[in-house]
């Protein structure tokens, strides 16, 4: 069953094997940049959600048959996304793909630990691009976020050298603060406001807006900075004695085993017998404890209101929204839940949960960067997918290099926030020069993202709409 897509898209074929929601996703970020994308999955009811959903082609079939690869015409892609629940299904795919596009970018999400056993054999021997398997960052973001007061996101770029945080701004110096005096107020070089996120909407402002009380305010900082921004938001770094984890999948155990390394006391809730014993013999520190997360009499025996934070990373989103509403109800320090729903994210904010996670925003960032041109060495959605921040290399011919930023003309929309040369970082100013090599941060709104890249490529010049 084949369906055609209406919009006149750009060119550069590109196959998604897969309609879940890391397919749905991917797909409908393609498609608001007007790209020519192609689903494949066998579940017609999932290839019905996203025709209805977004003006892409569908096809239904079995995603790691060289048949149905053929009815997409997958010689004439571009990039090839194998992102179905089947690790081995999406390494099929790829294996087929590089018989019959050989030139194509050949993505796959894998998250079964064991096929990464042997680094690099599935990337030389079938020639994939990337694997995808966004466990590892979640497990980062997570630790970060729990010791980071008042963060929402938190993102690193150019070696770490440079990092992005949304912080809620609650109290401090900078409520009703125009922007002109930030750094007055800030007294610190090393940290500049990229964007504002305000009732669902992005802003990137300018020295004459305001923040508001209740506004997540994306900082961009090197390291050293961070002492001063904690300072003006009136927020202190806390120690992670204890952390509770509910979830005994994949990224339940993977945080509870880098928690141990850390010397925090981790409790673990699993509802499944058979996986209590399972975990109790691959983690080492952690208290496992057989209940629900949901039981209100369990969390108050096992003390999670004495918690330094409690983290839900189950399968079941809604069960993850409510056992962090009880736990903080009983007092626990932070609550981190794991949500996939963009539907559910506003639920989870105005219930009180301290920070979001997403495994799906997590993987499309991932493979963002393949999508990508114009040499973008990372790519990360902000402030509910409404904008991406790109770190892009400078190279010689590049239409950024060796011009002043006040003379790079570039669209409404996008911002320069950072460069990176070497270990030197300059947050920009209107005189600074990019220069060949360097390592440039910069924050597009979703409606932009398209342009830029053109302009990156330099398969566009820009037309000059006002002061950014």
């Amino acid at each position: 069953m084949f369906f055609k897509g209406t919009s006149t898209p750009s060119s550069g074929r590109i196959v998604i094997i897969g309609a879940g929601e890391v397919g749905f996703h991917t797909a409908r970020r393609l498609a608001e940049e007007h790209r020519q994308v192609i689903v494949i999955d066998h579940d017609e009811e999932q290839l019905r959600n996203i025709q209805e959903a977004l003006d892409v082609q569908t096809l239904e079939g079995f995603g790691a048959s060289p048949q149905v690869l053929r009815d997409a015409e997958i010689d004439k892609a571009e990039l090839v996304l194998a992102v179905t629940n089947s690790d081995e299904v999406n390494i099929m795919a790829c294996m087929f793909a590089k018989e019959m596009a050989p030139h194509a970018t050949r993505v796959a999400r894998v998250r079964n630990p064991d096929y990464h056993l042997l680094p690099g054999f599935l990337e030389k021997n079938l020639e994939i691009s990337l694997l995808v398997n966004p466990e590892e960052e979640i497990v980062h973001t997570i630790s970060r976020l729990i010791t980071m007061p008042g963060a929402v996101e938190y993102h690193e770029f150019a070696n770490r050298c440079i990092r992005m945080t949304g912080m809620k701004v609650d109290r401090g110096p900078l409520i009703d603060l125009p922007l002109f005096r930030f750094r007055e107020v800030m007294g610190e070089e090393r940290v500049m406001i990229g964007a504002i996120y305000r009732e669902d909407r992005l802003i990137l402002p300018s020295g004459s807006d305001v923040i508001r009380q209740g506004d997540i305010v994306h900082f961009i900082y090197e390291p050293a900075a961070l002492p001063a921004i904690l300072r003006v938001l009136g927020q202190k770094r806390r120690p992670v004695r204890s952390v509770c984890v509910y979830g005994a999948g994949r990224i339940g155990t993977a945080l509870a085993r880098f928690l141990e390394t850390m010397n925090v006391r981790v409790c673990m809730l699993v509802n499944d017998a058979g996986e209590c014993e399972r975990l109790s013999r691959s983690l080492h520190s952690t208290l496992i404890l057989h209940g629900d997360a949901r039981d209100r009499s369990l969390l108050e025996e096992e003390k999670i209101g004495e918690m330094d934070a409690f983290v839900a990373v189950s399968e079941n989103e809604e069960s993850n929204i409510l056992s962090c509403m009880l736990a903080k109800k009983l007092g626990a320090g932070l609550a981190v839940a794991s949500i996939n729903k963009p539907e559910y994210l506003a639920l989870a904010e105005t219930a009180g949960i301290d920070h979001i996670v997403s495994p799906r925003i997590a993987t499309v960032n991932s493979i963002l960067h393949y999508i990508r041109h114009g040499n973008v060495l990372a790519s990360v959605a902000v402030s509910n997918e409404s904008a991406e921040t790109m770190e892009v290399f400078v190279e010689e011919d590049s239409a950024l290099c060796g011009r002043n930023l006040r003379d790079i003309c570039l669209p409404r929309g996008i911002l320069f926030l950072a460069i990176v040369q070497g270990q030197n970082v300059f947050i920009p100013k209107g005189d600074t020069v990019i220069p060949a090599g360097a390592r440039v941060l910069i924050l597009a709104k979703k409606q932009r993202i398209a342009e830029l890249e053109r302009i990156l490529g330099g398969a566009a010049s820009c037309e000059c709409e006002g002061r950014i």
